[in-house]
Protein backbone atom coordinates (compact mmCIF):
# COMPACT_ATOMS: atom_id res chain seq x y z
CA UNK A 1 0.00 0.00 0.00
CA UNK A 2 2.69 2.32 0.55
CA UNK A 3 4.32 1.30 -1.95
CA UNK A 4 1.47 2.37 -4.37
CA UNK A 5 1.39 5.51 -2.63
CA UNK A 6 4.71 6.36 -3.71
CA UNK A 7 4.19 5.43 -7.02
CA UNK A 8 1.44 7.89 -7.46
CA UNK A 9 3.05 10.51 -5.55
CA UNK A 10 6.13 10.52 -8.26
CA UNK A 11 3.57 9.88 -11.07
CA UNK A 12 1.95 13.06 -10.39
CA UNK A 13 4.83 15.07 -9.41
CA UNK A 14 6.00 13.56 -13.28
CA UNK A 15 2.62 14.22 -14.61
CA UNK A 16 2.22 17.93 -13.35
CA UNK A 17 5.90 18.73 -14.83
CA UNK A 18 5.45 17.10 -17.81
CA UNK A 19 2.21 19.89 -17.89
CA UNK A 20 3.40 22.84 -16.40
CA UNK A 21 6.63 22.43 -19.44
CA UNK A 22 3.98 20.77 -22.29
CA UNK A 23 6.01 22.66 -25.08
CA UNK A 24 9.07 21.65 -24.63
CA UNK A 25 8.06 18.10 -24.59
CA UNK A 26 5.84 18.59 -27.37
CA UNK A 27 8.61 20.07 -29.08
CA UNK A 28 11.03 17.35 -28.09
CA UNK A 29 8.60 14.52 -28.76
CA UNK A 30 8.14 15.97 -32.26
CA UNK A 31 11.77 16.31 -32.70
CA UNK A 32 12.40 12.59 -32.13
CA UNK A 33 9.70 11.72 -34.56
CA UNK A 34 10.83 13.89 -37.37
CA UNK A 35 14.32 12.55 -36.71
CA UNK A 36 13.36 8.70 -37.44
CA UNK A 37 11.04 9.92 -40.29
CA UNK A 38 13.45 12.11 -42.55
CA UNK A 39 17.52 11.67 -40.66
CA UNK A 40 17.31 7.88 -39.54
CA UNK A 41 19.46 5.98 -42.47
CA UNK A 42 19.76 8.28 -44.84
CA UNK A 43 23.47 7.67 -45.99
CA UNK A 44 23.32 3.70 -45.57
CA UNK A 45 21.87 3.13 -49.47
CA UNK A 46 23.40 4.43 -52.77
CA UNK A 47 21.90 7.33 -54.35
CA UNK A 48 19.01 6.42 -57.15
CA UNK A 49 18.80 6.49 -60.39
CA UNK A 50 18.92 8.88 -62.69
CA UNK A 51 18.30 12.24 -60.67
CA UNK A 52 19.65 11.98 -57.59
CA UNK A 53 22.66 10.93 -59.50
CA UNK A 54 22.44 13.40 -61.45
CA UNK A 55 22.41 16.12 -59.43
CA UNK A 56 24.91 14.90 -56.56
CA UNK A 57 27.74 14.64 -58.92
CA UNK A 58 26.74 18.07 -60.36
CA UNK A 59 26.97 19.65 -57.06
CA UNK A 60 30.20 17.57 -56.29
CA UNK A 61 31.69 19.29 -59.28
CA UNK A 62 30.69 22.43 -58.23
CA UNK A 63 32.44 21.53 -55.03
CA UNK A 64 35.63 20.35 -56.22
CA UNK A 65 35.63 22.96 -59.05
CA UNK A 66 34.92 26.25 -56.98
CA UNK A 67 32.69 27.43 -59.73
CA UNK A 68 29.69 27.84 -58.26
CA UNK A 69 27.77 29.90 -60.78
CA UNK A 70 28.16 27.45 -63.96
CA UNK A 71 26.69 23.75 -63.83
CA UNK A 72 28.09 20.81 -65.76
CA UNK A 73 26.74 17.54 -66.34
CA UNK A 74 29.56 15.06 -67.59
CA UNK A 75 31.72 17.60 -68.85
CA UNK A 76 28.76 19.28 -70.50
CA UNK A 77 27.50 22.72 -69.67
CA UNK A 78 23.81 22.17 -67.77
CA UNK A 79 21.61 24.99 -68.23
CA UNK A 80 17.97 23.37 -67.39
CA UNK A 81 17.83 24.48 -63.57
CA UNK A 82 18.90 27.47 -61.49
CA UNK A 83 21.59 26.59 -58.83
CA UNK A 84 20.30 27.20 -55.11
CA UNK A 85 20.10 23.05 -54.61
CA UNK A 86 23.68 23.00 -55.92
CA UNK A 87 24.79 25.18 -53.13
CA UNK A 88 23.04 24.23 -50.60
CA UNK A 89 24.62 20.75 -51.18
CA UNK A 90 27.89 22.42 -51.67
CA UNK A 91 27.62 24.10 -48.02
CA UNK A 92 26.37 20.10 -46.49
CA UNK A 93 30.41 18.89 -48.01
CA UNK A 94 31.38 21.67 -45.94
CA UNK A 95 30.06 21.40 -43.13
CA UNK A 96 31.11 17.84 -43.30
CA UNK A 97 34.84 18.45 -43.46
CA UNK A 98 34.39 17.92 -47.65
CA UNK A 99 32.93 14.28 -47.39
CA UNK A 100 30.43 13.66 -50.55
CA UNK A 101 28.54 10.71 -50.03
CA UNK A 102 25.08 9.33 -49.53
CA UNK A 103 24.72 11.08 -45.95
CA UNK A 104 26.28 14.42 -47.22
CA UNK A 105 24.11 14.70 -49.85
CA UNK A 106 21.09 13.94 -48.46
CA UNK A 107 21.64 15.92 -45.55
CA UNK A 108 20.20 18.93 -46.82
CA UNK A 109 17.00 17.98 -48.32
CA UNK A 110 16.24 15.91 -44.82
CA UNK A 111 16.92 19.01 -43.45
CA UNK A 112 14.43 21.17 -45.15
CA UNK A 113 12.12 18.68 -44.57
CA UNK A 114 12.46 18.35 -40.94
CA UNK A 115 12.59 22.36 -40.36
CA UNK A 116 9.50 22.93 -42.31
CA UNK A 117 7.56 20.29 -40.70
CA UNK A 118 8.99 22.31 -37.08
CA UNK A 119 7.47 25.46 -39.29
CA UNK A 120 4.05 24.48 -39.92
CA UNK A 121 3.73 23.09 -36.54
CA UNK A 122 4.56 27.02 -34.92
CA UNK A 123 2.56 28.56 -37.44
CA UNK A 124 -0.65 26.59 -37.00
CA UNK A 125 -0.13 26.34 -33.17
CA UNK A 126 -0.14 30.15 -33.06
CA UNK A 127 -2.76 30.98 -35.11
CA UNK A 128 -5.00 27.70 -34.30
CA UNK A 129 -3.25 25.93 -31.10
CA UNK A 130 -0.92 23.50 -29.63
CA UNK A 131 -2.85 20.26 -30.89
CA UNK A 132 -3.86 21.78 -34.90
CA UNK A 133 -0.18 22.56 -34.98
CA UNK A 134 0.77 19.08 -34.12
CA UNK A 135 -1.95 17.47 -35.77
CA UNK A 136 -0.92 19.38 -39.48
CA UNK A 137 2.67 19.12 -39.12
CA UNK A 138 2.58 15.46 -38.33
CA UNK A 139 -0.28 14.83 -41.27
CA UNK A 140 2.76 16.46 -43.50
CA UNK A 141 5.60 15.10 -42.40
CA UNK A 142 4.31 11.63 -43.25
CA UNK A 143 2.45 12.09 -46.06
CA UNK A 144 4.24 9.34 -48.49
CA UNK A 145 5.68 11.67 -51.24
CA UNK A 146 6.45 13.92 -48.82
CA UNK A 147 8.47 11.30 -47.12
CA UNK A 148 10.25 10.12 -50.23
CA UNK A 149 11.49 13.37 -51.79
CA UNK A 150 12.40 14.78 -48.07
CA UNK A 151 15.09 11.52 -48.37
CA UNK A 152 15.81 12.11 -52.30
CA UNK A 153 18.93 14.41 -52.77
CA UNK A 154 16.74 16.06 -56.01
CA UNK A 155 15.53 19.82 -56.35
CA UNK A 156 11.87 19.45 -55.89
CA UNK A 157 12.03 19.45 -51.99
CA UNK A 158 14.12 22.57 -52.02
CA UNK A 159 11.00 24.21 -54.28
CA UNK A 160 8.80 22.98 -51.77
CA UNK A 161 10.57 24.43 -48.68
CA UNK A 162 10.72 28.09 -50.18
CA UNK A 163 7.28 27.56 -51.86
CA UNK A 164 6.08 26.88 -48.70
CA UNK A 165 7.86 29.25 -46.84
CA UNK A 166 6.21 32.28 -48.94
CA UNK A 167 3.13 30.71 -48.61
CA UNK A 168 3.13 30.62 -44.92
CA UNK A 169 4.45 34.25 -44.53
CA UNK A 170 1.63 35.07 -46.61
CA UNK A 171 -1.36 32.96 -44.79
CA UNK A 172 -0.20 34.98 -41.85
CA UNK A 173 -0.90 37.99 -43.24
CA UNK A 174 -4.94 37.23 -43.07
CA UNK A 175 -4.70 36.83 -39.30
CA UNK A 176 -1.41 39.49 -37.99
CA UNK A 177 -1.65 42.19 -36.23
CA UNK A 178 -2.03 45.05 -38.89
CA UNK A 179 1.72 46.73 -38.05
CA UNK A 180 3.07 43.36 -38.83
CA UNK A 181 2.02 42.84 -42.73
CA UNK A 182 4.42 44.48 -44.16
CA UNK A 183 7.08 42.26 -42.24
CA UNK A 184 5.22 38.92 -43.65
CA UNK A 185 5.08 40.25 -47.10
CA UNK A 186 8.53 41.11 -47.49
CA UNK A 187 9.40 37.43 -46.32
CA UNK A 188 7.00 36.23 -48.93
CA UNK A 189 8.66 38.18 -51.80
CA UNK A 190 12.25 36.67 -50.25
CA UNK A 191 11.02 33.35 -50.06
CA UNK A 192 9.23 33.17 -53.59
CA UNK A 193 12.53 34.86 -55.10
CA UNK A 194 14.51 31.91 -53.66
CA UNK A 195 12.05 29.45 -55.02
CA UNK A 196 12.89 30.94 -58.27
CA UNK A 197 16.86 29.96 -57.31
CA UNK A 198 15.33 26.76 -56.74
CA UNK A 199 13.74 25.74 -59.97
CA UNK A 200 12.47 28.75 -62.00
CA UNK A 201 8.48 29.26 -62.95
CA UNK A 202 7.31 27.36 -60.97
CA UNK A 203 9.02 28.97 -57.62
CA UNK A 204 7.20 32.23 -59.26
CA UNK A 205 3.69 31.17 -60.25
CA UNK A 206 2.91 29.50 -57.44
CA UNK A 207 3.58 31.56 -54.62
CA UNK A 208 1.88 34.69 -56.90
CA UNK A 209 -1.02 32.73 -58.20
CA UNK A 210 -2.11 31.64 -55.02
CA UNK A 211 -2.12 35.24 -53.64
CA UNK A 212 -3.41 36.46 -56.90
CA UNK A 213 -6.62 33.77 -56.68
CA UNK A 214 -6.97 34.21 -52.97
CA UNK A 215 -6.88 37.82 -53.06
CA UNK A 216 -9.76 37.76 -55.33
CA UNK A 217 -11.80 35.14 -53.28
CA UNK A 218 -11.09 37.72 -49.96
CA UNK A 219 -11.48 41.11 -52.14
CA UNK A 220 -8.17 42.10 -50.63
CA UNK A 221 -6.69 42.37 -54.32
CA UNK A 222 -6.21 46.20 -53.60
CA UNK A 223 -3.81 45.43 -50.77
CA UNK A 224 -1.43 42.82 -53.12
CA UNK A 225 -0.38 46.53 -54.84
CA UNK A 226 0.39 48.88 -51.71
CA UNK A 227 3.63 50.20 -52.21
CA UNK A 228 4.78 49.72 -48.78
CA UNK A 229 4.07 45.79 -49.68
CA UNK A 230 4.87 45.64 -53.04
CA UNK A 231 8.15 48.01 -53.62
CA UNK A 232 10.29 46.74 -50.90
CA UNK A 233 9.01 43.19 -51.75
CA UNK A 234 9.80 43.46 -55.38
CA UNK A 235 12.93 44.99 -54.21
CA UNK A 236 14.37 41.83 -52.40
CA UNK A 237 12.93 39.63 -54.60
CA UNK A 238 14.88 40.97 -57.58
CA UNK A 239 18.44 41.58 -55.41
CA UNK A 240 18.10 37.15 -55.13
CA UNK A 241 17.02 36.19 -58.75
CA UNK A 242 18.86 39.10 -60.94
CA UNK A 243 22.60 39.18 -60.17
CA UNK A 244 23.28 35.03 -61.14
CA UNK A 245 21.00 35.53 -64.37
CA UNK A 246 22.57 38.60 -65.19
CA UNK A 247 26.20 36.88 -64.68
CA UNK A 248 25.01 33.89 -66.52
CA UNK A 249 23.68 36.05 -69.15
CA UNK A 250 27.11 37.68 -69.47
CA UNK A 251 29.44 34.61 -69.40
CA UNK A 252 27.31 32.17 -71.97
CA UNK A 253 24.76 34.16 -73.96
CA UNK A 254 23.41 33.27 -76.41
CA UNK A 255 23.85 29.64 -75.05
CA UNK A 256 22.25 30.20 -72.00
CA UNK A 257 19.25 32.30 -73.19
CA UNK A 258 18.64 29.63 -75.54
CA UNK A 259 18.55 26.78 -73.36
CA UNK A 260 17.84 28.32 -69.78
CA UNK A 261 15.18 30.86 -71.21
CA UNK A 262 14.08 29.07 -74.27
CA UNK A 263 13.90 25.41 -74.40
CA UNK A 264 14.07 24.41 -70.23
CA UNK A 265 11.44 27.51 -69.27
CA UNK A 266 9.51 28.86 -72.16
CA UNK A 267 9.07 25.72 -74.05
CA UNK A 268 8.35 23.63 -71.25
CA UNK A 269 5.60 26.18 -69.93
CA UNK A 270 4.12 26.46 -73.64
CA UNK A 271 3.99 22.84 -74.02
CA UNK A 272 6.25 22.89 -77.20
CA UNK A 273 9.34 20.72 -75.58
CA UNK A 274 7.80 17.61 -75.39
CA UNK A 275 9.15 15.50 -77.92
CA UNK A 276 12.77 16.24 -77.27
CA UNK A 277 11.77 16.03 -72.98
CA UNK A 278 9.64 13.18 -73.34
CA UNK A 279 7.62 13.99 -70.33
CA UNK A 280 3.99 13.82 -71.55
CA UNK A 281 0.87 13.06 -69.14
CA UNK A 282 -2.75 12.98 -69.15
CA UNK A 283 -4.67 16.12 -67.54
CA UNK A 284 -5.89 13.49 -64.79
CA UNK A 285 -2.11 12.24 -63.67
CA UNK A 286 -1.48 14.31 -60.55
CA UNK A 287 -5.01 13.42 -59.91
CA UNK A 288 -3.60 9.77 -59.54
CA UNK A 289 -0.08 10.75 -58.34
CA UNK A 290 -2.02 12.40 -55.20
CA UNK A 291 -3.93 8.84 -54.30
CA UNK A 292 -0.47 7.25 -53.29
CA UNK A 293 1.29 10.12 -52.14
CA UNK A 294 -0.62 11.84 -49.89
CA UNK A 295 -1.13 7.72 -48.26
CA UNK A 296 -2.45 6.83 -45.37
CA UNK A 297 -4.09 10.73 -45.26
CA UNK A 298 -5.82 10.44 -48.55
CA UNK A 299 -8.32 7.72 -47.87
CA UNK A 300 -10.23 9.77 -45.24
CA UNK A 301 -10.12 12.62 -47.75
CA UNK A 302 -11.87 10.60 -50.34
CA UNK A 303 -14.31 9.06 -47.76
CA UNK A 304 -15.18 12.84 -46.67
CA UNK A 305 -15.73 13.95 -50.69
CA UNK A 306 -18.01 11.22 -51.31
CA UNK A 307 -20.04 11.75 -48.01
CA UNK A 308 -20.33 14.90 -49.41
CA UNK A 309 -21.21 13.96 -52.67
CA UNK A 310 -24.07 11.63 -51.44
CA UNK A 311 -25.40 14.89 -49.45
CA UNK A 312 -25.10 17.26 -51.55
CA UNK A 313 -28.35 18.72 -51.30
CA UNK A 314 -28.17 18.86 -47.35
CA UNK A 315 -25.33 20.75 -47.70
CA UNK A 316 -26.27 23.71 -49.81
CA UNK A 317 -23.35 24.46 -51.38
CA UNK A 318 -24.97 26.69 -53.91
CA UNK A 319 -26.08 29.36 -51.29
CA UNK A 320 -22.96 29.15 -49.31
CA UNK A 321 -21.25 30.01 -52.21
CA UNK A 322 -23.99 33.02 -53.16
CA UNK A 323 -23.57 33.94 -49.46
CA UNK A 324 -19.99 33.53 -48.98
CA UNK A 325 -17.95 36.36 -47.41
CA UNK A 326 -14.60 35.96 -46.17
CA UNK A 327 -14.24 37.99 -43.59
CA UNK A 328 -17.54 36.77 -42.02
CA UNK A 329 -15.52 33.38 -41.41
CA UNK A 330 -13.35 32.82 -38.28
CA UNK A 331 -9.59 31.57 -38.19
CA UNK A 332 -10.30 28.35 -39.27
CA UNK A 333 -12.39 28.69 -42.02
CA UNK A 334 -10.31 31.02 -43.37
CA UNK A 335 -7.20 28.47 -43.12
CA UNK A 336 -9.66 26.28 -44.49
CA UNK A 337 -10.60 28.43 -47.37
CA UNK A 338 -7.36 30.19 -48.36
CA UNK A 339 -5.92 26.43 -48.57
CA UNK A 340 -8.59 25.16 -51.11
CA UNK A 341 -7.54 27.87 -53.56
CA UNK A 342 -3.43 27.10 -53.11
CA UNK A 343 -4.14 23.47 -53.47
CA UNK A 344 -6.79 23.90 -56.50
CA UNK A 345 -4.32 26.65 -57.66
CA UNK A 346 -1.39 23.92 -57.53
CA UNK A 347 -3.02 21.42 -59.37
CA UNK A 348 -4.34 23.57 -62.24
CA UNK A 349 -0.56 25.40 -62.81
CA UNK A 350 0.87 21.71 -63.11
CA UNK A 351 -1.71 20.12 -64.98
CA UNK A 352 -2.15 22.65 -67.57
CA UNK A 353 1.62 21.52 -68.80
CA UNK A 354 1.88 18.63 -70.63
CA UNK A 355 5.52 17.81 -69.17
CA UNK A 356 4.81 16.42 -66.46
CA UNK A 357 6.28 14.20 -63.36
CA UNK A 358 5.39 12.99 -60.45
CA UNK A 359 7.63 14.96 -58.58
CA UNK A 360 6.18 18.31 -59.35
CA UNK A 361 3.23 18.03 -57.84
CA UNK A 362 5.16 18.42 -54.20
CA UNK A 363 4.01 21.72 -53.20
CA UNK A 364 0.45 20.91 -53.28
CA UNK A 365 0.66 18.44 -49.74
CA UNK A 366 1.62 21.70 -47.70
CA UNK A 367 -1.91 23.25 -48.08
CA UNK A 368 -3.38 20.00 -48.33
CA UNK A 369 -2.10 18.56 -44.75
CA UNK A 370 -3.54 21.98 -43.04
CA UNK A 371 -7.12 21.07 -44.89
CA UNK A 372 -6.97 17.52 -43.74
CA UNK A 373 -5.72 18.66 -40.02
CA UNK A 374 -8.85 20.85 -39.85
CA UNK A 375 -10.63 17.39 -40.70
CA UNK A 376 -8.62 15.33 -37.92
CA UNK A 377 -8.87 17.70 -35.38
CA UNK A 378 -12.88 17.66 -35.49
CA UNK A 379 -12.59 13.82 -36.01
CA UNK A 380 -10.23 13.19 -32.84
CA UNK A 381 -12.02 16.24 -30.96
CA UNK A 382 -15.65 16.32 -31.69
CA UNK A 383 -16.22 12.84 -33.62
CA UNK A 384 -17.16 14.98 -36.83
CA UNK A 385 -16.98 12.98 -40.08
CA UNK A 386 -17.15 9.96 -38.18
CA UNK A 387 -19.09 7.58 -40.68
CA UNK A 388 -17.27 8.18 -43.51
CA UNK A 389 -13.78 8.48 -42.00
CA UNK A 390 -14.46 5.20 -39.84
CA UNK A 391 -15.39 3.47 -43.38
CA UNK A 392 -11.74 4.62 -45.05
CA UNK A 393 -10.01 3.50 -41.66
CA UNK A 394 -11.75 -0.02 -41.76
CA UNK A 395 -11.30 -0.78 -45.48
CA UNK A 396 -7.65 0.62 -44.79
CA UNK A 397 -7.43 -1.53 -42.00
CA UNK A 398 -9.03 -4.31 -43.43
CA UNK A 399 -6.80 -3.98 -46.41
CA UNK A 400 -3.36 -4.03 -44.35
CA UNK A 401 -4.53 -7.12 -42.87
CA UNK A 402 -5.18 -8.93 -46.07
CA UNK A 403 -1.51 -7.49 -47.70
CA UNK A 404 -0.03 -8.99 -44.34
CA UNK A 405 -1.41 -11.97 -44.52
CA UNK A 406 -0.92 -12.15 -48.28
CA UNK A 407 2.86 -11.33 -47.80
CA UNK A 408 3.16 -14.66 -45.30
CA UNK A 409 2.45 -16.85 -48.25
CA UNK A 410 4.21 -15.31 -51.15
CA UNK A 411 6.51 -18.10 -51.58
CA UNK A 412 3.69 -20.13 -53.22
CA UNK A 413 2.62 -17.52 -55.48
CA UNK A 414 5.81 -15.32 -56.91
CA UNK A 415 8.77 -16.17 -59.15
CA UNK A 416 11.54 -17.43 -56.70
CA UNK A 417 14.06 -14.56 -58.18
CA UNK A 418 11.01 -11.90 -56.98
CA UNK A 419 10.61 -13.98 -53.64
CA UNK A 420 14.43 -13.87 -53.00
CA UNK A 421 14.73 -9.90 -53.88
CA UNK A 422 11.94 -9.09 -51.54
CA UNK A 423 12.89 -11.78 -48.96
CA UNK A 424 14.60 -9.12 -46.73
CA UNK A 425 11.58 -7.15 -46.32
CA UNK A 426 8.76 -9.69 -46.57
CA UNK A 427 8.40 -10.18 -42.45
CA UNK A 428 8.91 -6.68 -41.67
CA UNK A 429 6.48 -5.53 -44.16
CA UNK A 430 4.13 -8.59 -42.89
CA UNK A 431 4.29 -7.12 -38.71
CA UNK A 432 3.76 -3.79 -40.07
CA UNK A 433 1.07 -4.55 -41.97
CA UNK A 434 -1.05 -6.55 -39.40
CA UNK A 435 0.09 -4.37 -36.47
CA UNK A 436 -1.34 -1.84 -38.85
CA UNK A 437 -4.79 -3.06 -39.09
CA UNK A 438 -6.02 -4.21 -36.12
CA UNK A 439 -5.04 -1.92 -34.36
CA UNK A 440 -6.73 0.62 -36.31
CA UNK A 441 -9.87 -1.59 -36.46
CA UNK A 442 -9.88 -1.67 -32.68
CA UNK A 443 -9.49 2.11 -31.92
CA UNK A 444 -12.43 2.30 -34.45
CA UNK A 445 -14.44 0.03 -32.86
CA UNK A 446 -13.97 1.30 -29.22
CA UNK A 447 -13.93 4.97 -30.61
CA UNK A 448 -10.20 6.14 -29.49
CA UNK A 449 -9.99 8.39 -32.50
CA UNK A 450 -6.78 9.39 -31.23
CA UNK A 451 -5.49 5.99 -31.56
CA UNK A 452 -6.25 6.04 -35.09
CA UNK A 453 -4.35 8.97 -35.87
CA UNK A 454 -1.00 7.87 -33.67
CA UNK A 455 -1.08 4.21 -35.35
CA UNK A 456 -1.04 6.09 -38.68
CA UNK A 457 1.82 8.32 -37.83
CA UNK A 458 3.79 5.42 -36.03
CA UNK A 459 2.91 3.66 -39.19
CA UNK A 460 4.73 5.69 -41.55
CA UNK A 461 7.73 6.90 -39.12
CA UNK A 462 8.58 3.22 -38.89
CA UNK A 463 8.41 2.73 -42.62
CA UNK A 464 10.38 5.98 -43.36
CA UNK A 465 13.53 4.84 -40.98
CA UNK A 466 13.74 1.11 -41.19
CA UNK A 467 12.22 -0.16 -44.18
CA UNK A 468 13.53 2.49 -46.43
CA UNK A 469 16.72 1.03 -47.20
CA UNK A 470 15.21 -2.07 -47.87
CA UNK A 471 12.92 -0.64 -50.80
CA UNK A 472 15.77 1.06 -52.12
CA UNK A 473 17.35 -2.37 -52.17
CA UNK A 474 14.92 -4.43 -53.80
CA UNK A 475 14.77 -1.57 -56.66
CA UNK A 476 18.94 -1.73 -56.84
CA UNK A 477 18.78 -5.38 -57.64
CA UNK A 478 16.68 -4.62 -60.83
CA UNK A 479 20.04 -3.33 -62.79
CA UNK A 480 21.39 0.02 -60.45
CA UNK A 481 23.33 -2.68 -58.36
CA UNK A 482 24.81 -3.65 -61.46
CA UNK A 483 26.14 -0.41 -62.12
CA UNK A 484 26.74 0.91 -58.54
CA UNK A 485 29.80 -2.20 -58.10
CA UNK A 486 30.94 -1.84 -62.40
CA UNK A 487 31.75 1.89 -61.27
CA UNK A 488 33.44 1.72 -57.97
CA UNK A 489 35.30 -1.46 -59.40
CA UNK A 490 36.10 1.17 -62.14
CA UNK A 491 37.39 4.05 -59.66
CA UNK A 492 39.35 1.14 -58.03
CA UNK A 493 41.15 0.02 -60.98
CA UNK A 494 41.58 3.45 -62.13
CA UNK A 495 39.51 2.52 -65.49
CA UNK A 496 37.41 4.89 -67.89
CA UNK A 497 33.69 3.53 -68.63
CA UNK A 498 31.85 3.64 -71.75
CA UNK A 499 28.08 2.52 -71.52
CA UNK A 500 26.50 1.59 -74.69
CA UNK A 501 22.91 1.24 -75.47
CA UNK A 502 21.86 2.56 -72.44
CA UNK A 503 20.07 5.68 -71.22
CA UNK A 504 22.10 8.22 -69.31
CA UNK A 505 22.59 5.82 -66.16
CA UNK A 506 24.11 8.69 -63.69
CA UNK A 507 25.07 5.42 -60.89
CA UNK A 508 28.36 5.59 -63.53
CA UNK A 509 29.74 9.22 -63.48
CA UNK A 510 28.62 9.64 -59.58
CA UNK A 511 30.17 6.47 -57.80
CA UNK A 512 33.20 6.43 -60.65
CA UNK A 513 34.30 10.00 -60.15
CA UNK A 514 35.35 10.50 -63.68
CA UNK A 515 33.57 11.82 -67.10
CA UNK A 516 31.58 8.50 -68.97
CA UNK A 517 31.47 8.25 -72.60
CA UNK A 518 27.28 7.51 -73.10
CA UNK A 519 26.35 5.92 -76.12
CA UNK A 520 22.44 5.79 -75.80
CA UNK A 521 22.17 3.89 -79.16
CA UNK A 522 19.93 1.02 -78.87
CA UNK A 523 23.44 -1.38 -80.00
CA UNK A 524 26.56 -0.15 -81.72
CA UNK A 525 29.04 -3.01 -82.44
CA UNK A 526 31.79 -0.54 -84.17
CA UNK A 527 31.43 2.06 -80.88
CA UNK A 528 32.31 -0.76 -78.54
CA UNK A 529 35.00 -2.04 -80.66
CA UNK A 530 36.65 1.38 -80.58
CA UNK A 531 35.45 1.92 -77.18
CA UNK A 532 37.18 -1.72 -76.27
CA UNK A 533 40.56 -0.59 -77.84
CA UNK A 534 40.87 2.90 -75.65
CA UNK A 535 43.47 2.68 -72.92
CA UNK A 536 41.91 1.47 -69.51
CA UNK A 537 38.86 1.85 -70.67
CA UNK A 538 35.98 -0.77 -69.73
CA UNK A 539 32.24 -0.84 -71.48
CA UNK A 540 29.24 -1.69 -70.23
CA UNK A 541 26.44 -3.34 -72.01
CA UNK A 542 22.52 -4.52 -71.52
CA UNK A 543 23.00 -8.16 -71.16
CA UNK A 544 20.14 -8.78 -73.65
CA UNK A 545 22.93 -7.14 -76.23
CA UNK A 546 25.92 -9.57 -75.51
CA UNK A 547 24.45 -12.06 -78.00
CA UNK A 548 25.02 -9.76 -80.70
CA UNK A 549 28.16 -9.45 -79.81
CA UNK A 550 29.61 -12.78 -80.08
CA UNK A 551 31.41 -13.90 -82.96
CA UNK A 552 32.16 -10.06 -84.21
CA UNK A 553 34.16 -8.59 -81.50
CA UNK A 554 36.95 -10.11 -79.33
CA UNK A 555 36.50 -9.15 -75.51
CA UNK A 556 36.89 -10.52 -72.26
CA UNK A 557 34.02 -10.25 -69.25
CA UNK A 558 35.03 -8.63 -66.12
CA UNK A 559 32.04 -8.88 -64.21
CA UNK A 560 28.15 -9.85 -65.06
CA UNK A 561 25.22 -8.65 -63.62
CA UNK A 562 21.41 -9.13 -63.31
CA UNK A 563 20.92 -6.73 -66.25
CA UNK A 564 24.38 -5.68 -67.17
CA UNK A 565 27.81 -6.97 -68.34
CA UNK A 566 31.17 -5.04 -67.97
CA UNK A 567 33.88 -6.09 -70.81
CA UNK A 568 37.42 -5.36 -71.87
CA UNK A 569 39.38 -5.77 -74.06
CA UNK A 570 40.98 -8.88 -74.20
CA UNK A 571 45.23 -8.11 -74.28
Amino acid sequence: MELRNTIFKYWNIIAEFVKKHSEIFTVLGLGIIFYFIFFHGIGTYSLMDVDETRYVAMARDMFQSKDFLTLYLNGDFFFEKPPLYFWQECLSFALWGGKVNEFTARFPVALLGFLFSFIVYFTCRKRINRRFGVITSLILATSLEFIMLAKYAILDIVLTFYIGLALVCYFQVYFCQENHKKFYWWAFYGFTGLAVMAKGIPGIAIPFGTVFFTAIMAKKFKEIFKPLYLIPGMLLFLLIVLPWHIIMFKIHNPLFFNEYIIKHHLHRFLNTANNEIGRKQPFYYYFMIILWGFIPWIFSMIAIFIDKIINWKKQNYIEKIKTFNFDSLDNVHKMLALCWVAVLWIIIFFTSSTTKLATYILPVYYPLALITALVWKDYVEKKDHEKPINISVKIFGLFSVAAGIAAMFTPLYLPAQLEDDIAEIRWFSLICLLVLGVGTLLFVKYKKYIGVFVFYVLFMTVVSAFATEEFFEVDYRFGQQDLVSFAKYAKDNDYTISANGMNRKYSLLFYNDEEVDYNPQDIDIKAIQRDLQRKNNIVIVKNKYMGKLKGKIKYKVVKKGRRYTMIMDVK
